[in-house]
């Protein structure tokens, strides 16, 4: 992929307002997720991280903190027609870089079925079995840190 990708913290409303156009379009528009389950409560409390490719905002995703020693990892995104480009890898380990920066030990999710192979790669490990969140199925998977 030849081109520039930068990952940053959001540290501002316009940033914030750039990832949730990007989730709007992956998760509400491609996979029709309730836009009232894809924004929540937790958007307020989480640490955001913005990709950008070239200077346009392609890619997003956030982590909450549960308990001292915990985060989870959700709402990744990509736009379609730049996954497989590495663009959420480079998300996810921002994600887990300031995960350990901040002396968190293990990081969770819920993957989308589809994508538990990106996260195999990644690291994690699938938990239980199958569940569904939002009509996706989905499973639980960690990674210690």
């Amino acid at each position: 992929m030849s081109g520039n990708v930068k990952i940053v913290a959001i540290a501002s409303p316009a940033e914030l307002e750039q990832a949730w156009a990007i989730r709007r379009r992956v998760f509400i528009e491609e996979q029709h997720v309730p836009e009232e389950i894809e924004l929540d409560e937790d958007d307020r409390l989480a640490f955001h991280a913005l990709a950008f490719f070239d200077d346009e905002p392609v890619g997003t995703g956030r982590m909450v903190s549960c308990g001292d020693d915990e985060v989870k990892i959700g709402r990744m995104a990509v736009l379609s027609e730049l996954r497989g480009s590495g663009i959420g890898r480079e998300i996810l380990l921002f994600l887990m870089n300031e995960a350990r920066a901040r002396g968190i030990k293990k990081a969770v999710l819920h993957a989308q079925l589809t994508a538990e192979g990106f996260y195999l790669r990644c690291g994690y490990r699938p938990i239980g079995g199958v569940f569904d969140e939002a009509g996706i199925a989905h499973r639980k998977m960690e990674i210690e840190l």
